[in-house]
């Protein structure tokens, strides 16, 4: 008789094979795609290491890993993909949110903190008041929405050209309970946002990759996700260049500008941002590889 196909036989054989098929995580993806066939929490797979997989769970594992060998990432599968501790529903529509834009959020929370001792006075930060914060390029609403959720006072304008990225982003929002503090608006970056609208921070995660790097990305980003949420143009920083001047025009004066950046360009980026004049130096942010990662500038007062 042969061998019952368990969770671990499952997982082990799994493993094996999406290693052969180019995955870089492959016990991860098999765990993920078994606790999403059998409908339960990926850490629940642990206690159940000796039980068999019934035919039906096992029939939506396997079409699930063969999707999985011919590149399809984890998260368009499943559906939803974790970021900054919270649950994003993610489809094809959206960029698959990545840990590096963690870190957009940290800075936009600790710039939030910075300028809550201030409040608008004109055209300025002054004493306490609630944040305005643009998320320019929304996508899935990853930024905008964890921003929304540990900065309760804050308000966020969120900001995509793609009517279906917004409609994954509400959907967030409200499975998140924030709904209620965001804006989304249809927008090439700020140019649809009302001209009156100040903010103490504009972040992104904008396109910046280049067309030769777009190129030699992995089959799994270049065939799946899109590529307009990821291909800046032949030099990586033309998106970059346009947001630059839009947002010193809607940021109130000593308010954020937070920009993700590819290493490859951040030192570019710096120097758009210098030559722009209306910015004091900007910083640049490394991740926890040690990988610049996020260029912030302040408007001048």
């Amino acid at each position: 008789m042969s061998e019952p196909w368990t969770v671990l036989r499952l997982l082990t054989w799994t493993t094996d094979y999406l290693k052969q098929h180019g995955s870089d995580s492959p016990r991860l993806d098999a765990e993920v795609l078994l606790a999403h066939a059998r409908g339960c929490e990926r850490i629940m797979l642990y206690a159940a290491f000796d039980q068999i997989v019934g035919d039906d769970d096992r029939t939506k594992f396997r079409g699930l890993v063969k999707r999985r060998a011919e590149g399809t990432p984890v998260a368009y599968l499943v559906g939803k993909r974790e970021f900054y501790s919270l649950s994003f529903r993610v489809t094809p529509d959206v960029l698959i949110p990545r840990p590096e834009t963690e870190l957009v959020v940290v800075e936009t929370l600790e710039a939030i903190g910075q300028s809550s001792k201030f409040k608008v006075q004109g055209s300025r930060l002054e004493s306490d008041s609630a944040s305005q914060v643009a998320d320019v390029g929304t996508g899935s609403g990853a930024i905008a929405v964890a921003v929304a959720k540990h900065s309760p006072h804050s308000r966020v304008v969120a900001v995509d050209l793609s009517p279906a990225a917004l409609a994954i982003a509400k959907e967030n929002a409200a499975a998140l309970g924030v709904a209620e503090r965001i804006e989304f608006v249809q927008s090439d970056l700020l140019a649809g946002v009302p001209p009156k609208q100040q903010f103490t921070v504009v972040a992104s995660n904008p396109p910046y990759v280049s067309e030769s790097e777009f190129a030699a990305l992995a089959p799994s980003v270049k065939d799946h996700e899109p590529r307009q949420a990821l291909v800046a143009g032949p030099k990586g920083t033309e998106v970059i260049e346009r947001l630059i001047p839009q947002a010193v025009e809607r940021l109130l004066a000593g308010g954020w500008l937070i920009l993700e950046v590819s290493p490859m360009i951040a030192s570019r980026v710096v120097d758009l941002i210098a030559a722009h004049g209306r910015y004091e130096p900007a910083n640049i942010v490394k991740d926890l590889a040690g990988l610049a990662r996020v260029v912030k500038a302040r408007r001048k007062p």
